[in-house]
């Protein structure tokens, strides 16, 4: 173990009671996971960790029991691996002897002669989930906050016993949703109710008394009085389902993510490898991804989501933050309801629409209603809440509602002039101390508030379409906003639960300059004459979320040619004006119809004839990109490239294997040649020099 020991690790003790349950000759033996923390610094494994749980369970057999159960603190069970453990493995075999490990103590309680429970309370991801599934039985909490094995969003794969145990327990479909389609999309959680569906959990209890409810389940299961039936698992989809996976994985990835193909292999292995070769397997690749470029750049990216994300840079102090007991949204359209719908759900206060007239106010009233009603429909929303909701959002108008609010945001037309007639009318009815937020995606926040008697007070609030599901939030501050007005921001966008980043004042602040920059480069290889489908399928290899054109048909062709308007006004000689994409934005014809060019909009292209291959494509994009950043980072529009990278993730969607950008274009020796350096230290997102 000495080889294995975790310098830094935050040991989760497994702490081992024994508890008499109502029917049963003798007590049971509860091991709860604590780290000593509260649910903030969840429970997770490192060498340490595991260790006291070998413990307990030795403690816990040699006691007699009638059953053992594990549990976790409060709100948790446990997330799975010390993660910031693995860039301190110094090789291959450390990270096969840390597989091993894990593999030797939870096969304790699958191979336990004691009837063995999980009784997930709590969170459980990663390890933490692969441990339950060890058990012989597992009950689940309605209250359990994440359920997931996310490994391979972080360039890893479930290595201790997950991809053996999960298939052969909820079958092939299910699982690979859970352990390769789940992290690739934004890494999506499940609830407690579609994990006992899949069949993870064999009861699902409520979470007020979980505990006991659990326990005297437990005894019923013992005393033959509870029968557990689980569906026998279709073996003879296996390959037909691994098949269309892999097939769908290239389309999206095109071999960008090695982890999500492993995983692939070894859910293959599970159909037929006994349980110890399976793991074996596991082990071996584990060993091969500490040690890959991509696990790093996942490390780095987790680490910017959960650190970073929660401590901006640059933030002032937050109590300088004023109280916000109304909100006012300026416009009624779909931006502003949604808004709308956010506010009053996070904040809990009123908020009030305005617009030109009644049937937009009605319509954007309607909608938010109508929102309302979908969530208590589905069963996200109770009727209490629901009825709470329908009487904080109202709309008028008049302006004048706004008198009192401390808050208001505008969500108007993309245009100075139209934005600043806005604030020259509401200067005059809201209170002094009230903020004015803008919402633009690329206009200067200081041209703005120039003409106003408190430029002070006004602060830009971009959010990410569509506002309930991106967490990024670009709060801009123009040259004259004070910290009072920055402070309150950041407190709304934290309330909000998005996660903030300080931006400069400058044209498209981060995500959309430097989408831009990367589109305006693709479609000027379009113009040059490169056939449409060439340049979208260029930067296949990166693994990108979706292809250029159908990001540039999610932003809205008019859109993209309206914000790369606004750059080409400020950076003529980098952003340049595609009057293609004119016509295309002028044509209102969809550019891709199921991931494939429409060839109407082919039909709308003057190009020249000097097309480029595909390779020129990407790295000319990639080229663009790196030496954006670098101008970005010189001209103080954040903080650090950290801040960047975390934009791209949070509000692009950019994959965590890519770590962002920066650490992709340092990985490909982008940044040395384009810029004369790299954006990252070697080690930071990276393999050590």
């Amino acid at each position: 173990m000495s080889a294995l020991a975790a310098p830094n690790e935050v040991v989760t003790k497994a702490l081992l009671r024994q508890v008499n349950v109502p029917g049963l000759d003798r007590p049971a033996a509860l091991i709860t996971l604590d780290n000593g923390f509260d649910h903030t610094k969840p429970n997770t494994f490192g060498p340490g960790g595991l260790t006291s749980l070998d413990e307990a369970i030795t403690a816990a057999l040699a006691a007699d029991p009638a059953f053992i159960a594990v549990t976790g603190k409060p709100y948790v069970f446990c997330v799975g691996a010390d993660i910031t453990g693995l860039p301190l493995l110094a090789d291959r075999e450390q990270a096969l002897e840390i597989g091993r490990l894990g593999h030797r103590v939870f096969a304790r309680l699958k191979d336990s002669a004691v009837p063995t429970f999980a009784f997930i309370n709590g969170a459980a991801m990663g390890g933490g989930l692969e441990l339950a599934l060890h058990c012989h039985y597992r009950t689940l909490s309605g209250g359990a906050a994440a359920l997931a094995l996310p490994e391979v969003s972080l360039g890893l794969v479930p290595g201790w016993g997950g991809t053996q145990l999960l298939p052969n327990l909820i079958g092939i479909p299910a699982a690979t949703q859970v352990i390769i389609q789940n992290p690739l999309m934004q890494n999506r959680m499940l609830k407690p109710k579609q994990a006992a569906e899949m069949g993870i959990a064999d009861v699902l209890l409520e979470p007020a008394d979980f505990l006991e409810r659990s326990l005297e389940w437990a005894a019923g299961v013992v005393r033959g009085q509870v029968t557990v039936t689980r569906p026998e698992v279709d073996r003879d989809m296996w390959a037909g389902v691994l098949y269309f996976a892999r097939q769908t994985l290239d389309q999206r990835l095109h071999g960008a993510v090695p982890a999500a193909y492993r995983a692939l292999d070894l859910l293959d292995t599970a159909k037929d490898a006994d349980f110890a070769a399976g793991t074996a397997a596991e082990d071996e690749a584990l060993a091969d991804l500490v040690f890959s470029e991509e696990l790093r750049s996942g490390l780095y990216a987790f680490d910017l989501v959960q650190r970073r994300a929660k401590r901006p840079a640059g933030a002032p102090d937050k109590g300088l933050a004023r109280p916000v007991t109304k909100v006012g949204i300026v416009g009624a359209g779909l931006m502003a309801s949604q808004l709308a719908l956010l506010f009053a759900r996070r904040l809990q206060v009123p908020v009030v629409m305005t617009d030109l007239d009644q049937a937009r106010v009605d319509k954007g009233v309607g909608y938010v209603h109508t929102q309302i009603e979908k969530q208590v429909s589905k069963g996200r929303m109770d009727k209490g809440t629901a009825a709470k909701l329908y009487g904080l959002v109202s709309g008028s108008v008049d302006k004048g509602a706004f008198a009192d609010a401390d808050f208001v945001i505008e969500a108007v037309f993309e245009d100075l002039a139209v934005k600043k007639q806005v604030w020259a009318e509401l200067e005059k009815i809201v209170k002094p101390e009230a903020v004015l937020a803008t919402n633009t995606s690329s206009l200067s926040v200081t041209a703005m508030a120039e003409d106003l008697e408190h430029p002070e007070r006004v602060v830009g609030f971009h959010f990410f379409n569509p506002v309930a599901v991106l967490p990024l939030l670009e709060i801009v501050r123009g040259e004259r906003t004070d910290d009072a007005t920055l402070a309150t921001a950041f407190a709304v966008g934290k309330q909000l639960k998005k996660s903030s980043v300080l931006v400069k004042d400058a044209p498209a602040f981060v995500v959309n300059r430097l989408l831009t920059r990367f589109l305006g480069t693709v479609f000027a290889a379009v113009d040059a004459g490169t056939p449409l489908d060439v340049a979208n399928s260029a930067l296949d290899p990166l693994g990108l979320p979706m292809r250029p054109l159908a990001l540039l048909q999610l932003v809205g062709p008019a859109v993209a040619y309206h914000v790369g308007g606004t750059l080409h006004a400020a950076f003529p000689d980098r952003f340049g004006v595609s009057e293609n994409l004119k016509r295309i934005a002028e044509s209102g014809q969809p550019i891709v119809v199921d991931d494939e060019v429409n060839p109407e909009v082919a039909k709308l292209l003057v190009v020249g004839d000097s097309p480029l291959t595909a390779e020129q494509v990407r790295q000319n994009a990639l080229d663009a990109l790196a030496e954006e950043v670098r101008l970005m980072l010189d001209e103080g529009v954040v903080a650090e490239a950290q801040d960047i990278d975390l934009c791209m993730i949070l509000g692009a969607g950019w994959p965590f294997h890519l770590g962002g950008v920066t650490p992709y274009l340092d990985r490909t020796g982008t940044s040395e040649r384009v810029t004369g350096r790299r954006f990252l230290p070697r080690g930071v997102a990276s393999l050590p020099a």
